[in-house]
């Protein structure tokens, strides 16, 4: 166990040390690309800033209203004749948007239901195994200039279901 610690300690460095130095090696003038990088990391999050923003505020103002509470009732009574429980309904919408509230809403359940609890097991496996579908389609295609999606909404919310229903199988398996 030690030995992976000292790793952890050392990989970035040693990451950051190996791209300067294969940098260096191929003439490339590593400071100014590192620069020039940075200035187009920046102008992207400028870019994007209106988007989080508003994604930001949208989560907010769901979770606030208390219509992610309607909703869980509403979905949950369905939802719980397929084996996912209702009250994960709010964190599976809020991940659709936002991770970090996703994040908020899984510690929420983690001190209501504990996180050795089914919902706790299902909640972390699902977290881990579906996307942030809007955030992702409006800052990657925004970024990129994508103008039509074509089927990226079908399949993100197909993949998304799938792994519902896997963190679902998984944390059965898991509970025994």
């Amino acid at each position: 166990m030690q030995i992976l610690v000292y790793i952890s300690n050392f990989i970035v460095p040693f990451i950051v040390l190996s791209i300067v130095i294969y940098g260096l090696l191929l003439n490339v003038n590593v400071y100014e690309t590192f620069i020039r990088g940075a200035k187009n990391g920046f102008l992207t999050v400028i870019r994007i800033m209106p988007t989080l923003i508003g994604l930001m505020a949208a989560v907010g103002i769901l979770r606030a209203s208390g219509f992610l509470d309607f909703l869980s009732a509403v979905i949950g009574q369905f939802s719980s004749y397929i084996g996912f429980p209702g009250e994960l309904v709010p964190l599976t919408v809020v991940k659709m948007f936002s991770s970090s509230a996703a994040t908020g809403l899984l510690l929420d359940i983690y001190k209501e239901f504990g996180t050795d609890s089914r919902l706790g097991l299902i909640a972390s496996i699902s977290l881990c195994c579906t996307e942030t579908i809007f955030y992702t389609m409006s800052v990657y295609f925004m970024t990129a200039g994508v103008k039509r999606s074509r089927y990226t909404l079908a399949g993100a919310l197909l993949s998304t279901f799938a792994g519902l229903a896997a963190s679902v199988v998984l944390a059965g398996v898991m509970c025994g």
